[in-house]
């Protein structure tokens, strides 16, 4: 499975990571211990969100949209409660 994630800071509450991956408790070990340059800055992060895709492309193509499309990522947002 592949997985598309949001990740909120503990630190700073409005800041938030939309990544990809296909080991999603290791990616969020990776972004927490620092490992990671574009969220190391802001760690720790919890997970609050997640969808699951059987093949990668759908996964980096839904991770794309919510990047790029202002609407699809302020949908989701709504839809989690932020």
């Amino acid at each position: 499975m592949y997985y598309v994630y949001i990740l909120i800071s503990k630190l700073k509450q409005n800041e938030i990571y939309i990544g990809s991956t296909s080991k999603l408790s290791n990616r969020l070990k990776q972004h927490n211990s620092g490992k990671i340059f574009s969220t190391k800055r802001y760690t720790p992060w919890i997970l609050i969100y997640y969808e699951a895709y059987r093949e990668e492309r759908l996964a980096r193509s839904r991770e794309q949209r919510l990047k790029q499309h202002g609407n699809a990522k302020k949908e989701l947002k709504k839809r989690i409660g932020l």
